[in-house]
């Protein structure tokens, strides 16, 4: 009970500096709802408006009516090119393909015979380019179906039917990940801040000369940005549904108890790494390198888990992030049970309480070193 009321009485402490920074209090709240903004709307996994050039060969119908059928799908759009190689689009980066109709097209096609197209695909991008050759097949196949021309067929035929999204709306990828991104560096930055800050003003001297203990500091720190960290996950879950129309149709009570512990996970990173550097400077550089990088890159956010190179790949085991992904993307997309990730309330748990042990150790290590 008594280190209960110490810890409370900093985090009284710590909450009151707070309301006095206006640049803190702008951090806490405005900057969430603006990167909420940014991650939203920037980040587009989905290709659209692809520059594509045509060299048609062939004066017939069949091949302009083929043209149109690539553009009128959205996906494609046409480029002018003024170069005498079809090459030429390319290599001046113009297009990302080049669609070449020989001459008789149109005459064969009339007559029921294999007519072949050459696409020139720019493949710097490996994914576009995979997208590109996969949106050209399709088209090629809805064009020869909308002709009644004879296609290809295979004894197997499958119906597809997309689940859980099946508009393909971006937003129910991007919003879950781009929460858990949000929700977790800006709490993670103030409470690295605000230990920084002991050292920078020369305050801590007195902490250290004081009788609480460096559990009692760290978990009263902890408390007032855990506090604060809340607020912006409300902020943010908020902005998706009113601004990204994101529905919730999960189970309440366990993204709840997510939210809490992966708040909790960020906060006490944070406290940690105030234990580790001696200015700002620094922990912005531990926040964004370890947090912010892995939270990015090895949570599944972007890229799948499963196309991380071992043995990088083990690294996500230990990112809170991957975990809160998908607990979010559960209640945000999926609508799935407890049962379908019981383990990653388990697993931010078992973060938090290792981070806490870190800072409490780095701590305890600075009060004996004075």
């Amino acid at each position: 009970m008594r280190v209960l009321r110490r810890a409370l009485a900093q985090t009284q402490k710590e909450l009151f500096q707070f309301r006095r920074d206006p640049l803190t209090v702008m951090l806490a709240f405005v900057l969430p709802f603006v990167a909420m903004l940014m991650y939203g709307f920037a980040t587009k996994l989905e290709a659209k408006d692809i520059p594509v050039a045509i060299a048609n060969y062939d004066s017939g119908k069949f091949s302009r009516d083929y043209v149109d059928c690539i553009f009128a799908s959205g996906q494609f759009i046409p480029i002018t090119w003024s170069g005498k190689h079809v090459l030429d689009p390319l290599d001046d980066s113009e297009a990302k393909a080049t669609i070449v109709i020989p001459p008789e097209f149109s005459r064969r096609l009339k007559q029921k015979q294999r007519a072949e197209v050459q696409v020139l695909i720019d493949g710097t991008d490996v994914n576009n380019a995979r997208i590109i050759k996969n949106g050209l097949l399709a088209l090629t196949e809805s064009y020869l179906a909308q002709e009644g021309l004879p296609q290809k067929r295979s004894l197997v035929t499958p119906r597809i039917r997309l689940w859980f999204n099946p508009g393909r709306k971006e937003t129910l990828h991007i919003v879950p990940g781009a929460i858990a991104l949000v929700t977790w560096i800006f709490p993670a930055l103030l409470a690295a801040f605000a230990m920084v800050r002991e050292k920078e003003q020369g305050t801590i001297l007195q902490l250290y000369a004081s009788s609480i203990t460096a559990f009692e500091l760290i978990l009263g720190k902890a408390i007032a940005y855990f506090c604060i960290g809340m607020a912006v996950s409300a902020i943010v879950i908020l902005e998706s549904f009113i601004v990204f129309q994101v529905p919730f149709v999960g189970n309440p009570l366990a993204f709840f108890i997510c939210t809490v512990l992966y708040v909790a996970s960020g906060v006490v990173f944070g406290t940690w790494a105030g234990t580790r550097a001696n200015n700002q400077m620094a922990a912005v550089q531990i926040c964004a390198m370890v947090g912010f990088l892995g939270s990015m890159l090895l949570s599944g956010f972007i890229y799948p888990i499963r196309n991380i190179t071992y043995p990088i790949s083990l690294i996500s085991n230990v990112v809170a992030a991957r975990y809160y992904i998908e607990a979010a993307r559960d209640a945000f997309v999926r609508g799935g049970s407890w049962t379908a990730h019981w383990y990653a309330p388990v697993m931010l748990a078992g973060i938090t309480l290792f981070f806490l042990a870190l800072g409490v150790a780095g701590m305890r290590k600075m009060q004996l070193s004075k």
